[in-house]
């Protein structure tokens, strides 16, 4: 993977995946917003979807024909539980898949949340030059997520490697 070795400004689409949740209580959500931002990347979009495989998979298949659009970050969804059906949703669309994004995500988390990481079922791949991230729907779990891989791989200056020098940034 390349790197530039300067700062380079990402566009981002933040994907909430719940029954339940509105803008107004997506928590998780809001903390990829700012964190985002705070980190000098731009915001294209910000939605919210039930757990529904093809409501999930058509609202990120249209962001990965965005040519502003690199990087999507998804939350919810990624568990065992009834409705949890991200994966099943997003995996097919991938191109390459990020083994490495879930295996460094469940070793973090297993810090923090012991043997239940098990039942965590993040991924992340990449689509049409787009970057994936999915992440479960707790906050602290996108904080996990954010702090420990996505901030550094989103980063431009982070050596040895990061994921900047291979996304489509020549789109926007």
């Amino acid at each position: 993977m390349s790197n530039t070795g300067v700062a380079q400004r990402l566009g981002v689409a933040v994907l909430t995946i719940s029954d339940t949740r509105s803008i107004e209580t997506d928590t998780s959500g809001q903390y990829l917003v700012e964190q985002l931002k705070a980190a000098g990347h731009s915001l294209q979009d910000r939605q919210i979807v039930i757990d529904d495989v093809y409501q999930i998979r058509a609202k990120v298949s249209a962001w990965i024909a965005e040519p502003a659009v690199h990087v999507i970050l998804t939350t919810g969804g990624t568990g065992f539980s009834g409705r949890d059906s991200t994966p099943e949703a997003l995996a097919p669309l991938f191109d390459k898949h990020i083994e490495g994004f879930g295996e460094v995500f469940r070793a973090l988390s297993l810090q923090e949340i012991g043997s239940s990481t098990v039942q965590s079922r993040a991924l992340g791949g990449m689509a049409n030059r787009t970057v994936i991230f999915c992440m479960p729907g707790s906050t602290g779990a996108c904080r996990t997520a954010w702090e420990g891989i996505l901030k550094e791989q989103l980063d431009a200056t982070h050596k040895p490697c990061n994921f900047v020098g291979v996304l489509n940034t020549a789109r926007t």
